[in-house]
């Protein structure tokens, strides 16, 4: 876990107190000739029991909270660990740059890619700069601009989805949100290169939607994709956001109960504890499993791709298994 971590997850605490007698035990071992190495071992030990306790049978809402996990990787951490020469592209040429939805070209893995996704940030600082992770309709014309130069240049797009939602603002719905996100969808639909989307994190209503319309939808094991966050539901269907865990159950939202329902293609394992407990393995095997699809997508023709990627989602509709 990050020295620098501020949250502590309600069902972690047990993990926390023993990686804080690590440290304690490692600070006075540095300040005094002391020898450790027993006393540590049995520590580590007991911390790799409790990491597996705790994450064998993790309900809804625990998911929820490591989703919301600040230390959790996001966008800037999957270009910067995978994307080689990425050179950013800003504005929608109609209003102005949006900087919560990143976006420019570069190579994955010597493939040239269009990359796009969405920035939360990790302090009060950089939060305030991307606007939480919630887009604005420039956000999303953005990327409308960049799917269309994906498609005119034939470069695979991948699309790293973490946000709340769009950004629900008067300015933003004077600027017209919600034809930017349905035209996004539109887009995503037209396309006719490889489109790859990983929930890295929150997907949340249309606001994800807009860049996941693709050929494959990936989700990390802790995260969740849902129309309403759990308090959303709870303050409509129970009137309390008391009722969140027992949302959470309702909403089918994580990662395992969408792919028993087919609506995302595969589920990418994180390491062990989450993924804020190990930044470089996750977007390593993020990396991984984008490149293995992006290799069954890339011998597909054009109009292929276009036609798989409808099929796919008017399927969805058609064979819904709401049992599963």
């Amino acid at each position: 876990m990050s020295e620098n971590q501020s949250a502590v997850l309600d069902f972690e605490k047990k993990i926390n107190e023993i990686e804080e007698k690590i440290k304690m035990l490692n600070a006075l071992a540095k300040d005094n000739d002391v020898d450790i190495g027993k006393e540590l071992n049995r520590l580590q030990l007991k911390l790799e029991k409790q990491i597996k306790l705790s994450y064998a049978n993790l309900t809804p809402w625990q998911r929820v909270q490591i989703a919301r996990h600040p230390e959790r990787p996001q966008c800037l951490d999957y270009v910067n660990g995978l994307i080689e020469d990425f050179v950013p592209l800003s504005g929608d040429r109609l209003f102005a740059d949006d900087a919560t939805m990143i976006g420019g070209i570069g190579r994955f893995k010597g493939i040239s890619v269009v990359v796009i996704g969405q920035e939360k940030g990790r302090d009060l600082e950089t939060r305030v700069k991307y606007n939480f992770g919630m887009a604005k309709p420039e956000g999303y014309r953005k990327a409308q601009r960049l799917m269309t130069l994906a498609d005119k240049f034939n470069l695979p797009v991948i699309c790293f989805v973490d946000t709340d939602g769009a950004y629900p603002g008067i300015e933003s719905e004077a600027r017209g949100q919600a034809e930017a996100i349905a035209s996004s969808i539109q887009k995503c639909l037209q396309i006719k290169v490889p489109l790859i989307s990983v929930v890295i994190g929150m997907g949340g209503s249309g606001g994800a939607i807009a860049i996941a319309a693709a050929n494959r939808v990936l989700m990390l094991e802790n995260s969740i994709y849902s129309v309403i966050s759990p308090e959303g539901c709870a303050s409509i269907l129970w009137r309390s956001g008391d009722k969140a865990k027992d949302a959470a159950e309702a909403l089918r939202l994580t990662a395992q109960d969408l792919k028993a329902l087919n609506v995302i293609d595969e589920i990418v394992p994180e390491p062990e504890g989450g993924a804020h407990r190990n930044t470089v393995a996750t977007v390593e095997k993020v990396g991984d499993v984008v490149y293995k699809h992006l290799q069954e997508l890339l011998p597909l023709s054009r109009d292929a791709l276009k036609k798989q990627r409808n099929e796919k989602f008017l399927e969805m509709g058609r064979n819904l298994n709401i049992e599963a």
